[in-house]
């Protein structure tokens, strides 16, 4: 609801309004199922439509659908009303464009591949780092050769034509291996089977149709039919992905104005980050913080604020948190998480009071004329103005019918595109598929059977398929007895009764054939000069023509060795070196070896000297070598003295 110029969400202690030039800033809404997040969604929208920005919303669960048509007045909604302190309340319908990617619910949704990208298809495909970068390197090859990639037959083709020619782009471009190109195209059939070729193709969609305005200056509600979208989850996100990535690479920089260009609500928005890789996360978080100066904002709706990372759920500074429910302590951390994320208020504890909420009350927290967060306030929600029910299957045809952009998008266009080219580029080349029903097959007589037909897959890019082609098969012609008779020469007879032939004039040259030699696994009766017995052994004999008994066969001529390479010979050599070290060290250890036990002996000897001085009969031995051996020193030093002596007399 509108009310002097700002979007009138709910109320509390005071109304709580959010301010046109910060609803740009981007936002979140959050709480546990059934709390009332798409009533808050619903007077989001409706308020930014009143205001003249267009607004696009993804539709999950069908109930968004009745903003085309005018709410229906109820004892509940009039309560609240009055407790919201709303003076006047008017139930209105808003102008609305229905979408829908499969072309069912809503106007056609589509895009090339090119458009899209290799980055984006990948995670739509599920692919991993190798395969991205194959994926890449084939984007890149169709840009280089002026091959346009619009729809998905085209890429299969590009992937046939870059697998077949796989080394002749590996220098230029990088390696392409037959495993990535054949796990890309089970990826894109598995894309098929969901509904990726329709949405991939022509006419793409114009972003800026989704910026229109009504007859009353009214903002148009884009809402996408996703409830059968959303049963693919890689392709809904990536879908939304694609939406806000073209959004920001279009529009220009508009620094900050009164009010947004536009306006985007995810639903879901946990499916955006869910196994999100780094490099497209790091791409998603540069546009979140970029585009709000290109005046658009952009609301993630989810259940609890913790799915969204920090580094995005800081950017997000209006904020409407419902209920959540803390029966775990993983709920209790997601609790507290979630009320750090507000400024605090006095008057009551923002993270009792986040589990305490009632249906239809929440948390709100908006930016003020400074761009300062607010402080939280517990307020009830409004009820919206437009219908809480979802649109019949007639109310949903007239809309279609008389929408701005019937039959703009509903016939899908097929231009010259990179399949067409190269299926020209076959039929230049007289390559045409050949199907098992184009070959026949021409027998022989009974004398010569036909031999079985030779097959072997290609692309056939008239049907974007593989098919079997069958190789021409080679027969001898069909000739009748007789005249294999007449053309063959007749052979010789040969009688014993009449003379030899003379010899022919020149020799006829005739076909050498070598003769083949049997041989064959035989057990043998072999003379053992060691025990001097015969025993049996296995050996390999061979057929003598000439006597018609088995012998053994000739060993066979020993083969010339084969040079080694440089890599086997650096091999050698360090196995050569090894080896020289190791028996080094063993050398080093058998020496060591010698020395311990060396050692061992020295010291068993003088334990054993030890022990035997040690002893009584020792004692006695050593007292008397030591007197003998002290009388005898006496008596040669009294000697030698004496001597001494006699010669100074």
């Amino acid at each position: 609801m509108l009310y002097e110029g700002k979007i009138w969400v709910g109320t509390g202690e005071k109304p709580a309004m959010l301010l046109p030039q910060m609803a740009n800033r981007h936002g979140l809404i959050a709480g546990a199922t059934g709390t009332g997040k798409t009533v808050s969604l619903k007077v989001l929208a409706e308020g930014f439509s009143e205001m003249g920005v267009p607004v696009f919303l993804a539709d999950i669960k069908g109930d968004l659908s009745g903003m085309v048509e005018s709410g229906v007045h109820s004892d509940a909604i009039a309560n609240r009303l009055a407790g919201c302190g709303v003076p006047s309340f008017q139930y209105q319908e808003f102008p609305a464009v229905f979408w829908d990617v499969y072309g069912q619910q809503g106007h056609p949704v589509r895009t090339t591949v090119s458009e899209m990208g290799p980055t984006l298809l990948s995670r739509m495909l599920g692919l991993n780092e190798t395969q991205t970068g194959v994926l890449s390197i084939l984007f890149r090859v169709a840009d280089d050769e002026g091959m346009l990639l619009l729809d998905l037959k085209d890429l299969k083709a590009m992937l046939a034509y870059v697998g077949e020619n796989a080394r002749d782009y590996t220098l230029d471009y990088g390696n392409v291996t037959q495993a990535s190109i054949g796990a890309i195209q089970r990826a894109v059939a598995v894309l098929e089977d969901q509904g990726g070729d329709q949405f991939f193709g022509e006419p793409a969609l114009d972003i800026a149709d989704w910026m229109q305005v009504d007859g009353n200056g009214r903002g148009v509600i884009n809402i996408l039919a996703a409830d059968k979208l959303f049963q693919s989850p890689k392709m809904y996100s990536t879908f939304l992905l694609w939406m806000l990535s073209e959004l920001y690479e279009l529009l220009p920089e508009a620094g900050d104005l009164d009010k947004p260009r536009m306006v985007f609500f995810f639903d879901e928005a946990h499916l955006l980050f869910n196994d999100c890789p780094k490099a497209l996360l790091e791409k998603l978080e540069q546009v979140v913080r970029l585009i709000r100066s290109k005046a658009v904002g952009v609301y993630f709706i989810t259940q609890n604020p913790c799915d969204i990372p920090m580094s995005i759920l800081g950017q997000l500074g209006n904020r409407i948190q419902h209920a959540l429910r803390a029966y775990t302590p993983l709920d209790q951390k997601a609790v507290r998480t979630a009320a750090q994320t507000f400024r605090a208020n006095p008057n009551f504890d923002t993270e009792e009071a986040i589990t305490q909420l009632k249906t239809g009350e929440a948390l709100v927290s908006f930016l003020d004329e400074d761009g300062a967060p607010g402080v939280v306030e517990r307020a009830t929600i409004l009820p919206p103005q437009s219908s809480m029910d979802a649109i019949t299957a007639e109310v949903r045809a007239d809309e279609l019918r008389y929408s701005p952009f019937a039959g703009v998008y509903d016939q899908p266009i097929d231009r010259e595109s990179a399949y067409e080219q190269l299926a020209a580029s076959f039929q230049r080349q007289g390559i045409q598929p050949v199907t098992a029903s184009q070959v026949k097959i021409t027998t022989a007589p009974d004398s010569a059977p036909a031999a079985k037909a030779q097959g072997f897959m290609v692309f056939d890019p008239t049907t974007g398929s593989y098919v079997q082609r069958e190789l021409p098969q080679m027969t001898l012609p069909q000739m009748t007895l007789p005249q294999m008779t007449a053309a063959a020469p007749a052979a010789p007879v040969f009688n014993p009764y009449e003379p030899a032939p003379a010899a022919p004039a020149a020799p006829v040259p005739t076909l050498q054939v070598e003769p083949v030699v049997q041989t064959q696994q035989m057990p043998v009766m072999v003379y053992d000069p060691t025990t001097g017995q015969y025993r049996q052994q296995m050996m390999t004999m061979q057929l003598d023509p000439t006597t018609g008994n088995y012998v053994p066969a000739a060993p066979a001529a020993p083969q010339a060795a084969k040079p080694l390479t440089a890599r086997e010979l650096e091999k050698q050599r360090k196995e050569q070196e090894k080896a020289a070290k190791e028996a080094a060290k063993a050398e080093k250890e058998r020496k060591a070896e010698e020395r311990r036990q060396r050692a061992d002996e020295l010291r068993e000897e003088r334990a054993e000297r030890a022990r035997k001085n040690d002893s009584v009969l020792g004692r006695i031995t050593n007292t008397a070598i030591s007197t003998a051996t002290r009388t005898v020193t006496s008596s040669l030093t009294r000697g030698i003295l004496g001597g001494i002596k006699g010669l100074f007399k």
